[in-house]
């Protein structure tokens, strides 16, 4: 069996992320904006309330998608690890969405809060089958699991079955 190949590939803000999470808010603003519309007389000022809290949730999410700095995402065959301002190392990368084009990753490294990464296809298109095949591979272990059976071997057969 094969080993998924060493891979590193460019990590930064995700505009297909953004176009997603935006599209999601516009949804719930939405439906928000149906509530309060109509359940404004029963509500009264939690009506209010809701529609704050859609503003504040949306205004949140654009500035932390401001934030997000740009490095680079590295698998050596078994750990991996994200260059950049703060760098981790043996971290473990773990899919949260896949939409083909656009990967959700959660790294999760010993001792440091978690990171949540999006990756797209159009970063490097060259390197996403490669980045697939690796989020997607096991760590490779460092004895085998069980012991290979041995064809020259025979068991014979019990003679206390009827």
């Amino acid at each position: 069996m094969h080993s998924a190949p060493a891979v590193s590939y460019p990590v930064g803000r995700s505009r297909d992320a953004d176009r997603l999470l935006f599209g999601l808010w516009a949804l719930g603003a939405a439906c928000a904006g149906a509530a309060v519309l109509h359940l404004d007389a029963m509500f009264g000022g939690r009506a209010a309330l809701l529609a704050v809290s859609v503003l504040f949730a949306g205004g949140a999410a654009w500035r932390l998608g401001r934030r997000a700095m740009p490095g680079e995402l590295r698998f050596d065959g078994r750990d991996w690890s994200l260059g950049g301002v703060s760098p981790t190392l043996a971290a473990r990368a773990e899919v949260c969405l896949d939409l083909q084009f656009l990967l959700l990753l959660r790294l999760v490294e010993p001792g440091r809060p978690q990171r949540w990464l999006w990756l797209e296809r159009r970063a490097q298109p060259s390197r996403w089958p490669d980045l697939r095949r690796a989020v997607y591979s096991r760590a490779p272990t460092p004895e085998p699991v069980g012991r290979p059976a041995d064809a020259a071997v025979r068991v014979a057969p019990s003679s206390s079955l009827p």
